[in-house]
């Protein structure tokens, strides 16, 4: 079956970086799209980033724009959000999902806290 497996996330200062990792098994990775969500406590889920199965495009929600950079290694099957320059509104529980003939995958999610 699908999994979705995050890891990365944790407590770190305004200003600094943490790089999430999403491995992926279940299905053939090299050939969907992948994504980073995130949520905030009361809020929607919102999307962060998106990379094609090739790696070649990439999209980014205004907000984290030239801060955040998605990337993939098919080799591994993971997913991987480069995050600098963080902010305190950055806090929330990442999440990785994948959309395969009709239905959404997402794994439990990792914890990013932006905070002095």
């Amino acid at each position: 079956q699908v999994q979705l497996v995050e890891s990365g996330g944790g407590l770190v200062q305004p200003g600094g970086s943490l790089r999430l990792s999403c491995v992926a098994s279940g299905f053939s990775f090299s050939t969907y799209r992948m994504t980073w969500y995130r949520q905030v406590s009361g809020k929607e889920r919102e999307l962060v980033a998106g990379i094609i199965s090739s790696g070649g495009v990439t999209n980014y929600v205004d907000s984290v724009k030239g801060r955040f950079t998605i990337s993939r290694d098919n080799n591994k099957n993971t997913v991987y959000l480069q995050m600098n320059r963080l902010k305190p509104e950055d806090t929330a529980i990442y999440y990785c999902n994948t959309y395969i003939r009709g239905l959404n995958y997402w794994g439990p999610g990792t914890q990013v806290t932006v905070t002095s």
